[in-house]
This record gives structure tokens, sequence and C-alpha cells, in this order.
């Protein structure tokens, strides 16, 4: 039984590594050369976004490997190597997330999305790294997991706004009167926050139900090693 959860957890770690590659070979090119997917609003703002999604594609890379179980019961000292790499990369992330997050052009829905996503990744992050300073890791474990799923939302966000645009298409001439921009706004707003709620939500009632139940092999081992 224990190997067959631990088999379970080594496939989706792979699964979510394979779409995170994928992503960000994808989304990082235009940013490699100069380019971007994202009009400028303020002098500083490309740089800061290009700041914003190389420290971000850092702290994707390493969230997999530190929600990775092989690792952390394996190889601890590796875990916490690259748990500072995350940190390092996770904090200057999020907070310019939340500096060209509250300058978007794509309206005020998604303004307010980025600013929270933003503090609430470094809400998360700061909180899991003092706790593993103080060797609580339970609680480090806990905060790291939710850090990785809002770090890793983006993923999430990419995949809700296209299908929002395409299904809700009628609400462009009912709701926005033919207003275009208006209904992008609206779009762009709503699969934001849809992107990251869901899972932390989801992530949040796993981490509750864990708590309350009987705990796995695996989760024992998590939580007796330091992170």
């Amino acid at each position: 039984m224990a190997y067959a959860i631990r088999l379970r957890a080594g496939l989706s770690i792979v699964l979510l590594g394979v779409v995170v590659a994928a992503f960000l070979l994808f989304s990082l090119p235009p940013y490699l050369t100069g380019g971007t997917r994202v009009p400028s609003t303020f002098g500083m703002h490309y740089p800061l976004l290009v700041a914003h999604v190389m420290f971000g594609s850092v702290a994707m890379i390493s969230a997999v490997a530190q929600i990775w179980p092989g690792l952390r019961r394996r190889h601890p000292a590796l875990h916490r190597r690259t748990g500072r790499v995350y940190v390092c990369a996770a904090i200057p992330a999020a907070a310019f997330a939340m500096v060209i997050g509250a300058a978007t052009p794509f309206g005020p829905i998604l303004a307010a999305s980025n600013m929270l996503l933003g503090a609430v990744w470094l809400w998360f992050t700061f909180n899991g790294f003092v706790a593993a300073r103080q060797q609580r890791f339970a609680v480090h474990r806990r905060h790291m997991v939710r850090s990785a799923t809002v770090a890793l939302s983006t993923i999430a966000n990419r995949v809700w706004t296209p299908v929002l645009f395409i299904s809700l298409q009628p609400l462009r001439d009912s709701v926005f009167g033919g207003n275009d921009e208006h209904y992008l706004w609206f779009v762009a707003g709503l699969g934001a926050w849809l992107g990251w709620t869901i899972p932390l939500a989801g992530v949040q009632w796993w981490l509750t139900r864990e708590r309350q139940g009987p705990a796995s092999p695996i989760s024992q081992s998590a939580l007796m090693s330091p992170g």
C-alpha cells in the first residue's frame, strides 16, 4: 500500500514537471529576446516584468523539486538547498507581481487579483521560511505547499482565460454592449481569480483533511523530515 502511494506521488510529480516545462518553453522565449506578452504601462514596467518572469520561472522549477516526496525523504540536504533557491526566487517574484500587477493594462479586476496573489504568495513563502528556521517542520510544510500552489497557479490561469473568453461570448453584447475592451477586462480578471483561488482552496481542503485523518506513510515522513 505504501509503495503504491509513493508510486502515485512520484508519477504525479513527473506529470507536474512535464506541465511546468511545457509552460515555460512556451512562455519564456519572448522575454529572452527582448519581447513581451504584456504591454508596458509605466517606465520600469518592462524590466520589472522580465525580473518577475525570470524569478518566477526559477521558483516554479524549484517548487516542483520541493514538493517531490522522494527528494525530501532521501536527500534532505538537497531539499533544504532547493528550498533556499525557491525562497530567494519567490520573494522578489511575488513583490514584483504586486507592483506590475497594480498597473496591468487589462483592467481593475485583474489588478486586484494580481496584487492579492502576490501578497498571499509572499506571506506563505516568508512564514514557511521562518517556520523552517524555527524547526517547526509541520507548519513549514503546510505553508510551503500553499506557496508552491500559488507559484504554479499561473498555469491554471492560462487555461481558464481562453475557456472563459470563448464560453462567455454572449455577455460581450448583452452585458458589455459590444465593448471588446471591457469584455476582455472581465474575462482576464475572472480567469486570474479562478486560476489561483480554486487550486489554493483545493490544497487547503487537502491539508485540513490530512490533519484530521490518520497520517499516511508519506505524510509521516514528510512531517518528520526537516525542510
